[in-house]
């Protein structure tokens, strides 16, 4: 077979080699290793980028580095120029790893993959993050750049449901990260290119399968949008992610993915469908550690009527104006409670704010919410409150 690799001929000295720096790494309690070819090795420590003293990595030691790494796998790196997948360091520790080409030779990034999974509580996620994992059907999505700890959350809610409830969760990831044992729970945990060849065909199946949850790794196209939209509507409860920053552009990036004569049927579908959006930012903590921030849409009478009416731009405003009776909170909102706590530190908390300016004069206290200062605008929440009994499954 061309590009094949003879494993019986490799030393595996480069892949021994980048199991030390792995192990150093995890000493430090770092994230992600840098390995690449013609530099040294780094890594992310406390969401830093740290290099680790050392030889220069060869464009010759790189490559065969993938080989010994990838063995029966060089191939598909050769042919697709990138290669996902899982690497088990040890009993307790285990990476996600993307391989691919770049212009000096070959490069991989190695993600640490935390063995025991996270409870809500141990993330020190908000209260109304569990709530959203009690839904029994609907869409809720985790959203962020990456590395904003998507996964984790996710995780954290799946572990939730699976502690909780009985229940049959399929979850269909590329690749597999967390893995979760049946506990209250049947999990069924799929990988993408292992175990099926891609989402929209895993999900196409799911729905034949029995499932009450569906976990979608990532919404990575208009196919597996419109089967997710679907599922939630049929009555399943659907977990997914999107590499987007906040509510808004979540809800306007599902709808792009659509052609102008399909939007409004899909903002219909959305808007009906959508418990929860939670977007997250890692800050680092005064302690040392990093925590996450979230911006967290819940869905109410007010928000289902301003995605139906493409009133994006006045999502924000109602997260805010939800707090109090929804638990709903913008990133501004979050940081700030953050920064009172003594979470995190003033600096820290102005970089990651939405409005540094706006949060400063919070922080001082010459600010307050718009709903505070205008009672009338409380208009929206009573009329949420009203209509509370009227919408499906609002917990």
């Amino acid at each position: 077979m061309k590009n094949a690799v003879d494993v019986s001929k490799l030393t595996f000295a480069q892949l021994n080699k980048i199991r030390a720096y792995l192990k150093k790494m995890i000493e430090l309690k770092g994230s992600d290793l840098h390995v690449k070819a013609n530099s040294a090795i780094r890594a992310r420590i406390n969401g830093n980028i740290v290099q680790f003293a050392g030889d220069i990595f060869s464009k010759e030691d790189a490559l065969t580095f993938a080989k010994e790494l990838l063995k029966g796998r060089f191939s598909e790196l050769v042919e697709n120029k990138e290669v996902d997948l899982v690497y088990p360091f040890d009993e307790r520790n285990r990476f996600r790893v993307n391989v691919f080409f770049q212009m000096d030779g070959v490069s991989a990034v190695f993600r640490a993959i935390p063995i025991n999974i996270p409870t809500i509580s141990e993330l020190k996620l908000p209260e109304v993050v569990r709530e959203l994992a009690n839904k029994e059907r609907g869409l809720v999505l985790v959203t962020g750049v990456t590395g904003s700890g998507k996964s984790t959350t996710l995780a954290a809610l799946i572990n939730e449901i699976n502690l909780t409830k009985k229940k049959h969760i399929i979850s269909i990831e590329d690749p597999i990260e967390f893995v979760h044992k049946d506990k209250g729970c049947i999990i069924n945990q799929r990988s993408v290119g292992q175990d099926t060849l891609s989402f929209d065909k895993a999900l196409r199946a799911a729905l034949r399968e029995d499932p009450d949850i569906i976990l979608v790794g990532e919404m990575r196209d208009r196919e597996t949008i419109n089967l997710a939209l679907h599922a939630a509507d049929t009555g399943h409860l659907v977990f997914s992610t999107l590499h987007t920053i906040d509510a808004k552009e979540t809800i306007n990036r599902i709808i792009s993915t659509f052609p102008t004569d399909e939007q409004n049927r899909v903002r219909l579908s959305l808007s009906g469908v959508i418990q929860g959006i939670i977007s997250q930012r890692l800050i680092p903590t005064i302690d040392g550690g990093r925590r996450a921030a979230m911006e967290i849409l819940v869905r109410t009478p007010t928000i289902e009527k301003l995605i139906m009416e493409n009133r994006d731009f006045e999502i924000k405003d109602a997260i805010e104006k939800g707090k109090e009776h929804y638990k709903s909170q913008s990133f501004d909102q979050h940081i700030l409670e953050l920064y009172n706590e003594g979470v995190i530190n003033k600096e820290k908390a102005k970089d990651y704010a939405t409005s540094p300016s706006d949060l400063e004069l919070r922080m001082s206290g010459l600010s307050s919410s718009k709903t505070a200062k205008n009672p009338s605008s409380n208009k929206n929440i009573e009329e949420d409150l009203a209509q509370k009994n009227d919408i499906f499954d609002l917990k």
